[in-house]
This record gives structure tokens, sequence and C-alpha cells, in this order.
């Protein structure tokens, strides 16, 4: 079964496209998948002067992918599918920084739509260069979700010592208890369990949710979202049996707890990305669940600090793209079952 991997060039001023040629030395000798780039020619071209490729790659046109000509290639040869160059400044975000990695994520999600290709795997993206160019959107996640018309996603962040969700996303901390609904919760339970069993192939899987508060509210004196949202959304759940919680954040990660879980399901951003990446900074995997298209990405920024001097790790990006085969044949194998 070949399947094709397609990698967005994110926020070019950053490194994005360095880490994807770095990757794909080290993916594609050893491969029979097809692998492709959405990148703008002259980018491309500069950055395979400083990371020379060892794989052999042909440029088209993005006109000729998003029509019915679909390219395939031999195995071996990375096909780069241009898009519009705009000047770069490499370091920092810009007007034409956002537009190229907007127009990069809206092209391959029309690819995967009309399934030309079997996975998305985006470079990252800066959130203040999106909007210097006037893009609504704050990052990949909220895009995919409009382009695909899904109302129920997840981002989760992927590692083989630990799997973590988000019930709220990148919202100021301060709107996250109003968001918290009975409803809302017991929708991303949803979407993690199914996550789970088809993408992971994980059959009855535990699943721990954490509080919101300190000591998870420590019965309603320092809080009461956990007795009034979390704790009836977890009881009134059709599948509760697959739920434990809400733990106080710090004794769970402090007791390590996570191991003994699938998914630890958390509140807000930081409460689960800091001992995430404290576990996996550089190799962690950030995955958008619920989604008719499978996208993973690394778990780290533009890194604007290091773009244009060929010191980037690609080890996230790798396991980026290690996840999305794995998610990729887990969903083929359901669909032939």
């Amino acid at each position: 079964m070949i399947n094709k991997f397609l990698f967005t060039c994110g926020d070019v001023n950053g490194i994005g496209p360095e880490i994807i040629i770095k990757t794909l030395n080290l993916v594609v000798p050893n491969s029979k998948d097809q692998f492709y780039i959405i990148c703008p020619k002259k980018i491309f071209s500069n950055t395979v002067r400083s990371v020379k490729p060892k794989f052999k790659y042909e440029f088209f046109a993005e006109e000729m992918t998003l029509a019915d000509k679909f390219i395939e290639t031999e195995q071996g040869i990375v096909s780069v599918i241009i898009i519009k160059d705009l000047p770069a400044k490499t370091g920092e975000p810009t007007k034409a920084s956002g537009l190229i990695a907007f127009n990069a994520v809206k092209s391959a999600v029309e690819l995967a739509k009309k399934k030309k290709i079997d996975a998305i795997i985006t470079a990252p993206v800066s959130k203040t260069a999106l909007k210097i160019a006037g893009i609504k959107f704050p990052g990949h996640t909220e895009m995919l979700a409009e382009w695909t018309n899904t109302k129920n996603f997840v981002m989760m962040f992927l590692s083989e010592k630990m799997k973590a969700a988000l019930f709220s996303i990148h919202e100021p901390l301060k709107t996250v208890p109003g968001l918290m609904k009975i409803k809302r919760l017991q929708d991303t339970f949803d979407v993690v369990i199914s996550s789970l069993e088809n993408d992971f192939k994980i059959k009855n899987p535990g699943i721990a949710v954490l509080g919101l508060n300190p000591h998870a509210g420590e019965n309603g004196i320092i809080g009461t979202e956990e007795k009034k949202i979390i704790m009836p959304a977890i009881k009134n759940y059709h599948r509760r049996k697959l739920l434990s919680g809400p733990f106080s954040p710090d004794a769970f990660f402090g007791n390590r707890l996570y191991k003994k879980y699938d998914m630890v399901i958390g509140m807000y951003h930081d409460q689960v990305l800091i001992p995430f990446k404290l576990l996996n900074f550089g190799k962690g995997v950030n995955y958008t669940a619920g989604l008719p298209i499978v996208r993973t990405s690394p778990d780290h920024g533009v890194a604007y600090d290091i773009a244009g001097k060929n010191t980037a790790d690609p080890s996230s990006m790798v396991e980026a793209y290690k996840f999305a085969d794995r998610i990729v044949k887990n969903r083929k194998n359901s669909d032939h079952s």
C-alpha cells in the first residue's frame, strides 16, 4: 500500500523548509511512499543550497495539482508543488510569510479533501505573521476545522511517553471557565475516544480528565467547575467507564499517573503543554483529532532565532511523519475490515 504525504512549508521566514528537507533526507531513501512539499520555488531553491537533499525532486505548478491531473511520481522523487513567491525576510514575521503559510495549508486541504493525498504534515506557522497578513485564524487547527466543516475537533499532543488532549485551545485563561459546559466536555470525550479507538487502535482506552482549579477545586472550596461541570460530565457520559477524574493536575503529573492512561485531557493549553514538553521537547507531535483528513505537525514554533543557520533539529517533524503514517495505515485498515 503506497501512501501520499504532503508537507506544507509553514512560515518560510522560520525553520519550516529546512526541517522538511532534513526530515525527507531521513525518510525518503527508506520508503516506498510518495512525498510532496508545498512551497514557493525560490524559497525551496534557496533552502536546498544549504540543506543538501538526499533525494531527487521535481517542480509542479499548483494549478496542475488542484486540477484532476494529480502527480504520480516515481519512488524516491519528491514533488515540489509551487505556490506564489513573495519576499522572504529570514528571522521575523511578515505579511508575506503569513500569506505563504496560509496559502500552503489551504491548497493542502483542498488536495486532502479530494483524496489526492493521505496526510498533511504542517511546518510551524506564526500567529503574529497570520495576523499581520489579515488572516482571521489563530492557527492551523482552526483553519482545518473550518475548511473541513468539522464542528467537534480536539487538539492532541502525541508521543510514546504521553498523549494529551485539550478541552480549550488558544483561549485566554479568563475565558476558559465560561466555555466549560457539560455537553462541550462530552463532545471532547467523544472525539478523544473515537480517535484512540480508530486512529491508534486502542480498545477500551483509559482516559484521565484533569480539573480546572488547584486541587481540582477541593470539594468546591477553591472553585466549583469540578463539582458543577466536570464531575457531572463524566458521571452522565454514556461511556464513563473509560474516564477517570477530575484529577488535581499537580499531583497527577507529580506522581507520573499519565503512565497509567492512554490519554490525558486538560482544560486549558499550558495545563498539559508544560508537562508534555518537559517530557518530549523537540520530539512531540501536534495532531488534530476529529477531522476527516489526517494532519500532524511538530510541537514547536517557527524558531525565528535560528532560521537560516542550518542548525534546526528535525526530530519533531520526523515524529510528525511517523504518527501520520501510523494513523493513515490504521484508518485504511479500518476501512478495509
